[in-house]
């Protein structure tokens, strides 16, 4: 099962759809793509996965589907992505088989080794620095804690670094370790996301 070294995903924001920002992402050659939807209703959800499917699909993208199991399975994207408040991976797995992926979020290594014992196929590590994006944020990590982690553990998973990430962090993370770097409002917020997803997939 191919995890890929770049993860983007997409966020709810008020001038431009889940769709467009898939659309987007895809068509500049991104191929690991999270929805992830907050704060809408269950149907809500649902009917702009199907649509975002149609687009992961129309690309030959991975698509991942954040928090939602029954989504996942509902319109066979390619695997969920699980918080730390969400069902846990064992749970997940038993409803969704052994071909999903399965991703959970950790902020340790007792996570970590948690979620790899449990059968998760990747792991998301943050946060990294502040986001905006996510509440409720568990303690910032930052380079030093990073490294840290890698510096005496030699994990058996992907460990992906996630959490307020922008270009200019790269370089100082893909050294530390990590397998690879999740990006969201980097290329969401940004005015030339055509450009900026470039210069990001250029680094990994």
């Amino acid at each position: 099962m191919h995890i890929s070294r770049f993860h983007y995903l997409t966020q709810d924001l008020p001038n431009i759809s889940h769709q467009d920002l898939a659309e987007i992402a895809c068509k500049n050659g991104i191929k690991w793509l999270q929805l992830r939807v907050k704060n809408k209703s269950l149907d809500e959800y649902l009917f702009i996965a199907k649509e975002v499917k149609r687009i992961t699909d129309k690309y030959k993208s991975t698509l991942i589907i954040n928090d939602n199991v029954e989504i996942c399975k509902e319109i066979n994207a390619d695997g969920v992505h699980l918080g730390k408040n969400d069902l846990a991976p064992l749970e997940a797995r038993k409803i969704l088989g052994s071909n999903k992926i399965i991703g959970a979020t950790a902020n340790t290594v007792i996570d970590i080794l948690q979620h790899q014992n449990d059968g998760a196929n990747y792991i998301g590590l943050g946060p990294y620095k502040f986001t905006n994006t996510k509440k409720n944020l568990s303690p910032v990590l930052g380079v030093e804690a990073y490294t840290e982690i890698f510096k005496n553990n030699n994990f058996q998973i992907p460990i992906v670094a996630i959490g307020g990430i922008q270009l200019a962090d790269m370089k100082i993370l893909m050294n530390t370790g990590v397998y690879g770097i999740a990006v969201s409002s980097a290329i969401n917020l940004s005015n030339q996301k055509e450009k900026t997803i470039a210069d990001f997939l250029q680094l990994v």
